[in-house]
């Protein structure tokens, strides 16, 4: 009996974590399967229809427009999130008292809810009583108050400022994790040998971040492709629906139309997109050098 213990000890210290995983992803996940199979209703009752949910949603062009202005909104936010974390965490890595205070200052909105975020720069951007209109017409960027939530782009460019504000903080904290672990004595070597501050920044800061740039981007797109509350309280899907984002469409079909069952397998899809960028990141990742 001690000999099989010590044998599955291994097994026994993850067994809760198997139980928790089991449990809370697993089963839930397999219950949306099923539920993805029915033409389940939030009304209540639903029959068994195979896969003629995914057919219809193959078929939806509603969807596959959210779906396109979701990668959209993904190719245009993820580039800004990284150009600007990864600069910002050049600027404040030196743990210096004035890098570690401006490194918490911009770390701060991180903390602020994503509702409480998005409803505060609805109102700085709002036509009437917003001070965002008011300083660019004073700097002379604008002639006049612009209407932000009326057309399309200009509502993405809005959320776009906003997300930004909210989550840089937390991109920059990954790269400074990334720059600090870096060996100090290769820049010292390259300082000796002649190297400017922006070869070291391009031949050793940048190749041996490379993880840590992956990582980042992992996150940033997966938090963009389930992008649904800022464009929920900020754009309402306006104007005529062209800024619903996949997550947006979903819970339109879920909870707003009562098809849950359209709404799961909807819901997988996304999820499958999702896997394969993952599984990508992680291919890449696992080939990067170490830093």
């Amino acid at each position: 009996m001690i000999r099989t213990l010590r044998h599955n000890q291994g097994l026994l210290y993850v067994l809760p974590a198997l139980v928790f995983v089991g449990l809370f992803v697993f089963w839930p996940l397999g219950q949306l399967v099923y539920l993805s199979l029915t033409d389940t209703s939030l009304l209540g009752g639903g029959e068994f229809v195979g896969f003629e949910n995914y057919i219809k949603a193959f078929e939806d062009k509603a969807f596959w427009r959210a779906l396109g202005f979701t990668a959209k909104y993904t190719l245009f936010i993820t580039p800004i999130l990284m150009g600007l974390g990864f600069a910002l965490a050049l600027l404040t890595a030196p743990n210096r008292p004035l890098q570690q205070l401006t490194r918490g200052a911009i770390f701060l909105p991180v903390v602020i809810g994503i509702g409480s975020s998005s409803l505060l720069w609805f109102w700085l951007f709002d036509q009437q009583v917003g001070p965002f209109n008011r300083i660019l017409v004073d700097v002379g960027i604008l002639a006049e108050p612009a209407v932000w939530f009326t057309k399309a782009d200009p509502a993405l460019l809005a959320v776009t400022i906003s997300i930004t504000w909210k989550v840089i903080g937390f991109g920059m904290l990954l790269f400074v994790a990334g720059i600090q672990s870096i060996n100090g004595e290769i820049g010292e070597a390259a300082l000796i040998d002649g190297g400017n501050y922006w070869q070291r920044v391009w031949y050793i800061i940048l190749p041996l971040s490379l993880r840590v740039i992956l990582l980042t981007t992992l996150i940033s797109v997966i938090g963009s492709m389930l992008a649904f509350d800022q464009f929920y309280i900020m754009t309402g899907g306006n104007p005529r629906g062209q800024t619903f984002t996949s997550v947006y469409w979903i819970y339109q079909n879920s909870f707003i139309s009562f098809k849950l069952g359209y709404g799961a397998a909807l819901s997988i899809i996304l999820t499958v997109i999702i896997l394969v960028f993952s599984s990508l990141q992680v291919y890449l990742s696992n080939r990067s050098p170490a830093s």
